[in-house]
């Protein structure tokens, strides 16, 4: 049998990976009957992160359920937080009726008393 060759000299490595800071980044998620993918990029475009239902570890319908693409969502923003990321815009592309994915976006838009009353609304029945 022939022996091993020991390699001697140093280990070569890798030149070191600068930290790079996003504050704000843009969460694309595409939901569809079969899976949910989230793709986290900075402002410019550029991809930080993403994982979809299937690379979580679920299979075939369950891709599709709620939790999936909650344990998906989870995932991508735990790997964007070494950029330092803390805020992030939503990008929602569904290719269906949204409660049948489970993703609710809320957005809660209080308006002024003054803008109350410019739109005409009556104000007895805001809550």
């Amino acid at each position: 049998m022939a022996e091993k060759v020991k390699k001697t000299g140093k280990k070569k490595t890798g030149k070191k990976r600068e930290k790079v800071n996003v504050p704000i980044g843009i969460a694309h998620i595409l939901a569809s009957f079969n899976n949910t993918v989230i793709s986290i990029t900075d402002m410019e475009g550029n991809l930080l992160a993403s994982c979809s239902a299937g690379a979580v570890g679920f299979k075939g319908s369950r891709k599709g359920t709620p939790f999936a693409a909650q344990q998906a969502a989870s995932n991508a923003a735990n790997s964007v937080r070494e950029y330092g990321m803390r805020t992030v815009q939503v990008l929602l592309k569904v290719l269906m009726v949204v409660q049948r994915v489970g993703i609710v976006v809320r957005v809660a838009l209080q308006p002024q008393p003054a803008e109350k009353a410019e739109a005409g609304v009556d104000k007895r029945f805001i809550t």
